[in-house]
Parts: C-alpha cells; sequence; structure tokens
C-alpha cells in the first residue's frame, strides 16, 4: 500500500492504517530500534510505541515521508529508552555513537538552544547534501541508524580499520562545515 493511503486510513481513524504500517514498516523500525538499544525487549517496546505515537500524531500531522516520520519517533523514543536505562551505569552502544560526535556538534539541550538546534539540523542537512551519495549512506546508516562499525564494514565489503578512518574524517568535514557556518562547538 503506498503512503498517502496509509495516511488517509490514519485520518479516517481506520485501525487498518496500524497494520499497513507494521507491514510496510515494521521491519525498518525494529532494525533502527534494535541497533540502539542493546536489549531486545526494549527494542520492541520502542517500536510498539512508534505505532502508538504514530495514532496518535496522525492526525493532525500529515507526514510527507511515512518512512522518515516512523524512524524518527523509533529514533527518538530509542534514544529516550537508552538514556533512561543507562542513567546509573554506562552502556558501550549507542553511548560510543553519541561520544563520536560530541566534538562537532553541541550538545544544545537548554531551552534557549531551540533555535540554534533547528538551524543546526539545516546545516548539517546541507553538508549531507555536498557529500558523494556512498558517504552519506554511510553517515547517516552509522549516525541515524545506529549500525555498528563492524556490521557496516562487512555489508560495504570495506576495511574495519578503514571504515573507522572515512568515518573519522567525515566527523572532522562536518565539524569543519559547521565552524565554517558559524556554528560554536
Amino acid at each position: 500500500m503506498e503512503d498517502q493511503a496509509i495516511v488517509a486510513l490514519y485520518f479516517q481513524r481506520a485501525e487498518q492504517a496500524i497494520a499497513e504500517t507494521i507491514q510496510k514498516y515494521g521491519s525498518l523500525c525494529r532494525s533502527i530500534a534494535q541497533n540502539l538499544l542493546p536489549v531486545r525487549q526494549d527494542a520492541e517496546e520502542c517500536v510498539n510505541d512508534t505505532w502508538q505515537a504514530a495514532w496518535e500524531r496522525i492526525p493532525p500531522q500529515q507526514p510527507r515521508v511515512l518512512s522518515a516520520f516512523l524512524g524518527r519517533i523509533t529514533r527518538n523514543l530509542a534514544i529516550s529508552r537508552f538514556r533512561k536505562n543507562t542513567a546509573r551505569r554506562r552502556d558501550a552502544g549507542l553511548g560510543v555513537l553519541l561520544s563520536e560526535l560530541e566534538d562537532c556538534v553541541p550538545a544544545g539541550e537548554t531551552t534557549e538552544e531551540a533555535f540554534d538546534r533547528k538551524l543546526l539540523g539545516e546545516h548539517i542537512s546541507r553538508w549531507l547534501e555536498s557529500l558523494p551519495a556512498d558517504d552519506r549512506a554511510l553517515f547517516l546508516r552509522r549516525y541515524w541508524y545506529g549500525q555498528r562499525l563492524q556490521d557496516l564494514a562487512e555489508e560495504t565489503g570495506i576495511s574495519y580499520s578503514k571504515l573507522t578512518q572515512r568515518m573519522y574524517r567525515l566527523r572532522l568535514s562536518l565539524k569543519a562545515a559547521l565552524e565554517a557556518e558559524g556554528v560554536i562547538l
């Protein structure tokens, strides 16, 4: 079923919308959650919470790209769950992933920085658009979808050490691009 038809089902408040969403995007959302959360049950709960959040948000929202809309919900839920689970202890999975970007992306957690975060997102989007397709895909797979470097290396045929260097150079490129835009890191 096409995304527009699925969104139309949400607007009609038809329960079939959830079933169609699960059928079309269940594996994508599961993959995102499992890449970010080490405990399978936590990942499944995030995916189930994604369906509920989609039901609550559509309408009034009308997503243009349903996969991105659902992926963002899943990712945000997974990060929130990770933070809750690791409030008292450190975990190597997502903690390492987030720490890799600390040097080139400011945290921006205060209310006063909400506008700056929006601008930061626009700067990062422009930077991503300037990259060759393969670098953009690697960056997104690592830092948006949370794929492990070892898995990326195996899937792309790039050696692990070369991939870590490539990701490091991409982070340096992002940092330089943000600094050139006047973003204070």
